[in-house]
């Protein structure tokens, strides 16, 4: 006699197959439908307000319409490239070091504990740090301040994705190439930091989308401006600067340029991310074939 337990074990597996693959689908919606909510909203609220003297001028005075705001759009490029050339290095150094060269060791314990630690610190500290420490011995704001306070915010969450990426690579990687006498050191640059490359850089994107929206830090480091500004030792705009005093105000029209520099931002940080993912993914593929 034939059994039924079968074909009954395997309709479950199936309905347990299609539940889970549901679940799964539902997660992924729920994750998108915010972002797309956002950015349909900002598009509703944002695009008409969208002209070539938003990227062409300086904000109007009070009482005036129009203006735009090229000053906070280069500002903001100031200072997350200051940013990046700061925390990029130093997170992806500290996270080889922690993954590659210090494990165990009690400096790579205080390393990992100071940047989780630096990782929860609110921005509005770090923006009060910086300002004790740079901007009152200079006696004045900076776009440099502003940069050096995003930068710090970028090194914990680089450095933890590095150490993260670098402990998923295979040890038998790291084996082989000293089992060919290849340095320790080339071996980590060469092969282990590059077969961690694209985690490692969406540890980096994702810390660059983080810093690029913050506020607090630069009210206290880089103060804004509502002139052309590119020196780094003067007080400097910055998009989520000017988004926010336009926010604050009462006047309509600057409520219609705060919707418009927020939909910039957003598009901004996209594109750049998407750029970055585009050309290292073909620089992964072309070292790869």
């Amino acid at each position: 006699m034939i059994s039924t337990r079968f074909p009954i074990r395997s309709r479950l597996r199936a309905v347990a197959d299609h539940a889970v693959t549901g679940l799964a689908v539902l997660a992924t919606l729920l994750v998108v439908t915010p972002l797309l909510t956002i950015f349909g909203y900002l598009l509703y609220k944002g695009a008409s307000s969208l002209n070539l003297a938003f990227f062409t001028k300086v904000p109007a005075p009070v009482g005036e319409l129009g203006g735009g705001m090229a000053n906070a759009i280069v500002g903001s490029a100031i200072m997350l490239g200051i940013a990046s050339l700061m925390g990029v290095p130093i997170g992806i150094g500290a996270g080889v070091y922690l993954a590659e060269f210090g494990r165990g060791t009690k400096l790579a314990h205080a390393v990992r504990f100071t940047a989780d630690v630096l990782n929860g610190v609110p921005s509005i500290v770090m923006g009060l740090a910086i300002y004790a420490l740079i901007v009152v011995p200079q006696h004045h704001f900076s776009g440099f301040a502003g940069g050096v306070a995003l930068g710090i915010m970028m090194i914990p969450t680089v450095c933890r994705t590095t150490e993260e990426m670098l402990l998923m690579v295979p040890h038998a990687v790291r084996e082989a190439a000293l089992g060919l006498g290849v340095p320790n050191w080339r071996s980590v640059l060469s092969i282990t930091v590059r077969t961690a490359s694209p985690g490692i850089i969406t540890g980096c994107m994702l810390a660059f989308a983080r810093v690029a929206g913050e506020t607090a830090p630069l009210l206290f480091t880089a103060l804004g401006n509502n002139y052309w500004s590119t020196s780094l030792n003067q007080p400097i705009s910055a998009l989520p600067l000017q988004i926010y005093v336009y926010a604050l105000s009462p006047y309509d029209d600057w409520h219609r340029l705060a919707w418009a520099g927020a939909l910039v931002l957003i598009v901004l940080i996209v594109l750049a991310v998407s750029l970055v993912r585009f050309v290292t993914s073909r620089g992964v593929l072309k070292g790869t074939s």
